[in-house]
């Protein structure tokens, strides 16, 4: 198999450093492009970014966009043009938004993840086993901490943790989501899955589930120390993706859960 020529997006941001760092030290990358929402007069790799365009993406076999939703559906638009193959790390999308994105997905393969670690869909993969064995009797919240740059909450991965509590209960994750605490020291469980998030200091990501019966409580915990973890998962990702079909895949897909 020759190298997959790889395009980043948003390749100003931290996860877009971080992609643009490890990309450079694996093998199977060729990195032909980066862009960016404005103009950078600056070369990353001898690459200037160049704004979302079909210019831009025509070389690549493979985009990875860590961006905002609004910047997600742009490149959706041209790569499903160009029929070029999309990883999606970028998170904060509401109920219609991924239904817009499963549109797309039947004309171009994308993999979105709200977390590329494999430790993470792991955690996923036990919290759904948890929540299906604890049943009802068991209340369940959602703690994570992340650094103070981070501005939605609760992040991508907290969200997908609380899917996992649904998907175990067999319910509906929207129908469940309960309140959205920030920077509490404590919170409450409830008869819907809680949230609350801590943005403090560089914090790369700590995220927690409990179970609670009011006689026992059952801790499912990850923390992150590099964020080479990420950018790895997402090549990893992105290599797994290039042989694919066009549908809508996860990690979990990459990962062979069943």
């Amino acid at each position: 198999m020759g190298k997959i020529n790889l395009a980043i997006s948003g390749c100003m941001g931290r996860m877009g450093q971080q992609l643009i760092k490890s990309s450079r030290s694996d093998k199977d990358f060729n990195l032909v492009s980066l862009t960016e929402s404005r103009l950078i007069n600056k070369k990353f790799n001898g690459i200037k970014p160049q704004l979302n365009s079909e210019n831009a993406f025509k070389k690549a076999n493979i985009i990875i966009d860590f961006t905002i939703p609004k910047c997600t559906f742009d490149i959706l638009k041209i790569a499903s043009k160009l029929n070029k193959k999309v990883v999606i790390g970028t998170t904060g999308f509401t109920k219609k938004e991924e239904n817009l994105i499963k549109k797309f997905s039947k004309k171009i393969p994308i993999l979105k993840a709200g977390n590329m670690s494999l430790g993470i869909n792991l955690l996923m993969y036990l919290t759904e086993i948890a929540s299906a064995s604890l049943g009802d009797k068991y209340l369940s919240k959602v703690f994570e901490i992340h650094h103070k740059h981070k501005k939605d909450y609760p992040s991508g991965t907290a969200l997908m943790l609380g899917k996992g509590i649904a998907i175990g209960k067999n319910k509906d994750f929207y129908k469940l989501i309960g309140k959205k605490f920030l920077n509490k020291k404590t919170f409450p469980y409830g008869n819907k899955i809680n949230f609350n998030s801590i943005r403090t200091g560089e914090v790369i990501g700590e995220h927690e589930v409990k179970f609670s019966s009011g006689k026992e409580i059952i801790t499912l915990n990850h923390e992150a120390f590099d964020r080479s973890l990420y950018s790895e998962g997402a090549l990893t990702a992105a290599k797994w993706l290039n042989s694919k079909k066009p549908g809508l895949y996860s990690m979990r897909d990459l990962m062979n859960f069943k």
